[in-house]
């Protein structure tokens, strides 16, 4: 099917709060305390910390960096939204507390009634997916935007796993594509440490989206349907360190962008690459990380592509600290903050916009 087919079947968007105009004040650094997921220490039971994006938000308020009147508030996807990505039957099915215990891997929510498991569970995990979606509109306004959440990667139109009961990324590129016109292509660099098999199953056979994934191949999803789906792959072996590392990030990252300009970068940046991670299997430090999102912006706005960065995975107690390290850093290289909006390497789409109206051996997975 053709760019053009494409956008004549999917120019009839709905009706949606996601799409909103966010006051120029704003930074587009979207977050709602609804992201944190607690419920009678359930949520203690999958190595995921659910309560990691409150804490790089209460690390970035410390530095002075945000504050609550200049950050976006999320807000939550609703069922028309999430209908632009998956299937009726899919969401169906998550009305079934069975279903979701078996996608977050919390085996006690199968003895919840459901609607405390869409409450306690769902919920946040909607509002990240608004979030994402969200952050993809001021990604293009602004130039860049960060969801301290989402990520939801081995989630796709029909089906969940690895902690992920929603398509935020397929959701964030359908969005753009019906709804923002001159945003015909998209490139999706997924740096976390599993195979991103979600966003690939729903772009298999899409050229307009064009997917490099840098990941360790033995573990969880090894998907080999999904990879056919990945322009660049890039598969690490166990317990690759730092320098190999972010030598293949910045080679990867610069021939991908060479290889095809977008019109704006999904950025899925996981933490789970960080040494002693229990799912990733990586041995990259905390500068590494520091230094590999650096990178990745760097590639962006030196070709000044508007770029959307999401957390992903991450199952330390530390990668909250790492993740607003990260932050900061990207700040003080100038690569984000109000300064980067308007500055040298932006894009005529963002000044046009800017400018116009209106693991083995584990029993879990991972995102």
């Amino acid at each position: 099917m053709s760019c053009k087919e494409h956008n004549a079947e999917e120019r009839n968007p709905h009706h949606t709060e996601l799409y909103g105009s966010i006051p120029k004040t704003c930074l587009p650094i979207v977050y709602h305390s609804d992201y944190n997921i607690t419920f009678m220490g359930l949520e203690k039971l999958h190595p995921f910390d659910a309560g990691k994006w409150g804490k790089v938000i209460h690390f970035l308020k410390e530095e002075k960096f945000i504050t609550d009147g200049n950050l976006v508030e999320a807000r939550e996807a609703t069922e028309e939204d999430l209908l632009v990505a998956h299937t009726k039957r899919y969401l169906n099915r998550l009305k079934w507390s069975p279903v979701v215990a078996t996608i977050t891997e919390i085996p006690p929510l199968v003895f919840l009634p459901n609607f405390l498991v869409q409450r306690k569970v769902l919920k946040p995990l909607r509002t990240q997916t608004g979030g994402t979606i969200m952050a993809g509109k001021l990604a293009v306004e602004r130039g860049w935007a960060i969801n301290v959440g989402g990520g939801f990667h081995h989630c796709s139109g029909d089906r969940g796993g690895g902690f992920c009961a929603y398509a935020d990324i397929t959701l964030a590129i359908k969005f753009l594509f019906e709804r923002v016109d001159g945003i015909s292509r998209a490139t999706i660099i997924d740096l976390d440490a599993h195979q991103g098999n979600g966003h690939e199953r729903d772009f298999l056979d899409d050229q307009r989206v064009f997917i490099m994934d840098m990941y360790n191949c033995h573990i969880y999803p090894r998907d080999g349907y999904a990879k056919k789906a990945i322009k660049r792959k890039v598969e690490l072996d166990w317990g690759t360190e730092d320098s190999e590392y972010l030598q293949k990030v910045e080679l990867h990252c610069e021939g991908a962008l060479n290889e095809v300009r977008p019109d704006i970068i999904i950025y899925n940046a996981g933490t789970d690459i960080l040494d002693g991670d229990p799912l990733g299997g990586l041995s990259i430090s905390p500068h590494g990380i520091v230094k590999r999102d650096e990178l990745v912006f760097r590639a962006a706005r030196r070709r000044g592509i508007p770029i959307l960065m999401v957390t992903s995975g991450g199952y330390q107690k530390k990668t909250a600290r790492i993740i607003a390290d990260s932050i900061l850093n990207l700040h003080h290289q100038g690569l984000i903050g109000p300064e980067a909006m308007e500055g040298e390497g932006s894009s005529s789409l963002v000044m046009s916009l800017m400018s116009g109206p209106g693991s083995a051996g584990s029993a879990f997975t991972t995102i």
